[in-house]
């Protein structure tokens, strides 16, 4: 099924931030910036047990405990599950993202993409999130390191066991849709290729962006959209670097990356443009994506969010960054 057919809207709340990525954030806080994206009309969230090891939807499930279950949509991932047993956060080995949920849960986080434990993933998460259902379920973080015998048999395992069992979810109708949550575009194309399992959709973040397009522009997202896969685009500030943070691919951001940030926002300067209405927009611009999901810590940044949606973007301000080459000559933008 498109999930074009029952997203409502295409601005929805990345939950990360929820599970305390890159800080501590305090209970009142979290709760807060739920209400706030209720309030300002989101109705799409997505969370996954990884975030602060199970946090993000706990706090996501209180926040949206009194809420009419028929009135929003509700993703989440499999691929880790969350264990009653105790590790340190901060010792973890997450590759590129070692270190981002330092100040999450202590629960220790196990990678299995079997279909056991698929299924373990989802009965733990409905209980953390206090819901009787899911509408969207991901594959997380199959592709974290692309290349080596180590992907190649979690993508395996994934394929025979995830896939599988989400698509007879989704075939006898318990979730609506499913497909791959990850960070790299590899993945994605290798999932098409495949006669079966079918995805519905992808969620791909970091990879269509402002900042980093080019890969999925070509290749991914005209594939996508000749086989009617929707993307959905989390992380369309790259991390935060895009919204005045200091993060890219979930680290400090390196002086390349910031150089060319400050091109950007010198460019945005000089046309009136909020460099996050920018980010959001562009990022929405292509026909194959259905929604953008970006994070928030504070209920003020959810106000920010809906107002970068809303924000009209001069055409001419589009045709600086191309001039500029900062982003690719055929990359769709908005109003074009």
């Amino acid at each position: 099924m498109s999930i074009s057919s029952f997203l409502p809207g295409r601005l929805g709340f990345g939950t990360a931030p929820l599970g305390n990525m890159f800080r501590a954030i305090p209970e009142e806080e979290a709760a807060a910036t739920v209400e706030a994206a209720w309030d300002k009309g989101i109705r799409y969230f997505d969370t996954a047990p990884f975030y602060g090891a199970g946090l993000a939807e706990i706090r996501l499930g209180d926040g949206l405990a009194d809420r009419p279950r028929d009135e929003f949509v509700l993703s989440t991932k499999v691929g880790r599950v969350i264990l009653n047993e105790i590790e340190d956060p901060a010792a973890r080995d997450l590759g590129e993202k070692g270190g981002i949920f330092e100040h999450g849960r202590p629960n220790k986080i196990v990678p299995d993409y079997s279909a056991d434990a698929t299924m373990r993933s989802i009965e733990d998460s409905l209980k953390r999130l206090r819901t009787d259902r899911l509408d969207i379920v991901w594959v997380h973080d199959v592709a974290q390191d692309f290349y080596g015998d180590e992907w190649l048999a979690a993508y395996e395992s994934a394929r025979t066991g995830a896939f599988r069992v989400l698509q007879q979810l989704r075939d006898e109708g318990v979730i609506k849709a499913w497909g791959l949550g990850v960070n790299r575009v590899e993945p994605l194309e290798l999932t098409l290729d495949l006669d079966e399992p079918k995805p519905d959709a992808f969620l791909l973040a970091g990879r269509y962006t402002l900042l980093d397009h080019e890969r999925a522009l070509q290749r991914l997202l005209p594939a996508a959209e000749a086989q009617s896969v929707d993307i959905v685009v989390g992380g369309p500030y790259s991390s935060g670097i895009l919204a005045g943070g200091q993060h890219f691919e979930y680290q400090k951001a390196p002086a390349s990356i910031i150089a060319k940030v400050d091109r950007i926002k010198a460019l945005a300067a000089q046309h009136g443009v909020d460099i996050k209405a920018a980010a959001l927009q562009f990022s929405l611009a292509h026909r194959a994506v259905a929604a953008a999901i970006p994070g928030a810590t504070r209920p003020s940044r959810i106000a920010e969010d809906v107002a970068a949606l809303d924000e009209t973007v001069p055409t001419a301000f589009w045709a600086a960054l191309r001039a500029e080459g900062l982003i690719a000559p055929d990359a769709p933008v908005p109003n074009a």
